[in-house]
């Protein structure tokens, strides 16, 4: 681990904060947090926190001395000076001589205690920091620490590494960790350094540089301990010869994971994250994975994100998806009956009264493919799968100097537990498409940029697949949503981009079948390649796009929605436009016959029969024409319908979102042309 530090970016971040009237302690706390935050070996996710004691004033205009401490969620990595409330010092640190305080009449006292009385709630660990006689504290959950410390003979080993440090044997975090570090205050000279056990490390002093610089150097020279033991530790399990690839495993894996929800045909489905490597791979491939995989989280608080512990699939064999798909199911039943019996017995010790929180794994540990992160959304699983990551580097340089011991389960259930975490999950609110995966084609302009923005905005991950690649990367930037380029008429480019997706969020539940262009001409004159290029875009793109989706959803076996892009074209067909009103009309057709062969796996499909809707296919140029052609005016021509109202690009979105969510209706036609009844289809 390298020092990161900087002078000239200290410089910079700090002139910058100060001219904005930020305190100038603050502006450097700001940074150093900064510092520690961007590197993933010592905090992850909102883990770990950083303080700084300087004087600020009140509102009134009243001086304090204050504690500007890491406020509870902020990430290190990007915090910025509000991220660091300020805290009124003396009577915060007074609070460690309470001889019993819970964790909500805590946060209530730390809130008190604020200058700011709409700042963030402090770190639980804000005490601590307070009683520490230090300008600068800093507070990491170090992997190289913690694979020292999570070892049968761990405070041996960290005694022997750092004779000047003193070691705190683990105990809760927050309110009891605080009276815990007090009383050793009490008993012996200010410490030098903290080691909590199991937990990770704290460095201090009045110089910011020096409290990062040994966070860094001790730091550092864990890694070399560690780096002298055993760099393959795992003996290699017997696997199948050839793994199957991660887009036909992923689907699986969401289908095992799915459970039944509140609505019918709409189950609670979950985004995967998937990560491998040649650490992974050998943590994963290792014959006694059950084992060490098992024994509990590196971190206590890993347990708010993962739970306890993965799951460890069984080892999947190419050309038996079937068998691996029947033993995934029968692990995950039997991880979430161990998961209600775990709860039951700690709940039993708690006093009861608790909820418990759904049985599944936040990660599977796959033999032969590395690990997936699972989650509510994509952020989520990849928070998982980032720590599962942590996990494995932890477990594996802890078994390469001895044997990896994890907390008992009663600590970690405490942790997972922790009212105080509890209150924060509480507060989270899923929209309506969260956990499902959506594709879009053509998404890029028009009518499927406006889908890709609205389905996002309900929560689904999205992928925009268009031909342009320049286009398709801006789409995607805009919405959040994954970019894909994907010819729809190639059948190899469509099986590609359906794999890309499935092994970037697992699987499928979404198709909007939007791709398409308004081929136009005599049938007497028409070019015979030129129509042919109208069935290749309007109707067999349309199938090769719903042929993958459908082999995936299948896969998955929860369903799934299918919205193909029609057009009024197949019912009400135009002069001079036979290859595209024809192309339509075989869509339509289609879309019915997917209906029927699907429905029984759950599988909806509908279309949109939309009509002049000013995007790049409909440009001015074309609306031109097809005024003339029929003899008005370009206004009348967009607004020659039963209302009289120009229809959108929205409106069509909003249809397309309608049906995605529809979970009763299939085989439908949903007209959203104003009223054209020529074209309405009953």
């Amino acid at each position: 681990m390298q020092s990161r530090w900087d002078d000239s970016d200290l410089r910079a971040l700090t002139s910058s904060q100060v001219d904005k009237g930020v305190n100038e302690d603050l502006a450097i706390r700001t940074y150093t947090t900064r510092l520690l935050g961007r590197e993933p070996r010592l905090v992850l996710h909102g883990g770990g926190n950083t303080s700084v004691k300087t004087r600020m004033t009140d509102a009134l205009g009243v001086e304090h001395e204050v504690l500007c401490v890491k406020g509870s969620g902020w990430d290190m990595g990007t915090i910025e000076p509000a991220g660091l409330p300020a805290v009124e010092l003396a009577p915060l640190a007074a609070l460690a001589r309470i001889p019993k305080l819970s964790d909500v009449d805590l946060v209530a006292a730390q809130r008190r205690l604020l200058l700011d009385p709409n700042a963030p709630n402090p770190s639980i660990e804000a005490v601590l920091h307070a009683i520490l006689p230090h300008k600068y504290v800093d507070h990491t959950h170090s992997n190289a620490i913690i694979s020292l410390t999570n070892q049968a003979d761990g405070e041996e080993i960290v005694r022997d590494l750092f004779p000047d440090t003193t070691i705190i044997p683990y105990v809760m975090p927050g309110f009891v960790l605080s009276q815990r570090v007090r009383k050793q205050l009490d008993e012996s000279p200010a410490p030098k350094h903290l080691i909590l056990m199991c937990h990770g490390i704290f460095t201090f002093s009045d110089d910011p540089r020096q409290s990062y610089d040994d966070m860094i150097r001790m730091c550092a020279a864990a890694e070399k301990r560690l780096d002298a033991g055993a760099p393959r530790p795992f003996v290699r399990a017997r696997l199948p010869a050839r793994a199957p690839d991660v887009g036909e495993i992923a689907p699986l894996v969401r289908g095992a994971l799915a459970r039944p929800s509140d609505v019918e045909g709409r189950p609670d489905r979950w985004i995967l994250d998937f990560r491998t490597s040649e650490q992974i791979r050998a943590f994963v491939d290792g014959a006694d994975v059950s084992d060490y995989a098992t024994r509990g989280n590196a971190a206590p608080d890993h347990s708010i994100r993962i739970k306890r512990f993965g799951l460890v699939a069984p080892a999947p064999a190419s050309g038996e998806l079937e068998a691996f798909a029947a033993a995934l199911s029968a692990s995950v039943r039997t991880y979430c009956n161990n998961y209600a019996a775990y709860f039951e017995r700690n709940n039993a010790r708690a006093g009861g009264g608790i909820t418990q929180l759904d049985p599944l794994p936040r990660v599977v540990y796959v033999p032969g493919l590395g690990l997936f992160g699972v989650g509510k959304s994509a952020k989520d699983a990849a928070v998982c799968a980032d720590i599962a990551e942590a996990t494995v580097d932890v477990i594996s340089r802890a078994e390469g100097i001895g044997t990896f011991v994890a907390l008992p389960e009663e600590d970690l259930f405490d942790i997972e537990y922790w009212s105080l975490e509890q209150a924060k999950l509480a507060k989270s609110r899923e929209r309506p498409l969260n956990r499902q995966v959506a594709i879009v084609t053509g998404g890029a302009s028009g009518l499927g940029l406006a889908t890709a923005r609205l389905l996002r905005s309900e929560g689904a991950e999205v992928a925009i697949l268009d031909l342009d690649a320049g286009r398709v990367d801006l789409a995607a930037s805009e919405t959040g949503a994954m970019a894909v380029v994907c010819d729809v008429t190639v059948p190899r480019s469509v099986e590609d981009a359906i794999r890309q997706v499935a092994c970037r969020f697992g699987g499928v539940d979404i198709l909007i079948s939007n791709a398409g262009a308004a081929f136009q001409g005599a049938l007497d004159k028409v070019d015979d390649a030129y129509f042919r290029s109208a069935f290749d875009l309007n109707f067999w793109s349309h199938h090769l796009v719903a042929r993958a989706c459908v082999r995936v959803m299948t896969a998955q076996g929860t369903g799934g929605a299918i919205v193909f892009n029609v057009s009024k074209q197949a019912l009400n067909p135009g002069p001079d436009f036979g290859p595209y009103g024809t192309s339509k009309a075989a869509l339509m057709a289609l879309v019915r016959q997917y209906a029927i062969e699907f429905g029984a796996l759950g599988i909806t499909a509908n279309a949109v029969n939309a009509d002049r809707i000013r995007t790049l296919l409909l440009t001015d140029e074309l609306i031109a024409e097809r005024a003339a052609a029929r003899g008005v005016t370009q206004e009348e021509y967009m607004r020659g319908n039963l209302l009289k109202r120009e229809v959108t690009a929205g409106d069509v979105a909003d249809a397309f979102l309608h049906l995605a969510k529809a979970t009763k209706t299939t085989g439908a036609i949903l007209t959203v042309d104003g009223g054209n009844v020529a074209a309405m289809v009953r």
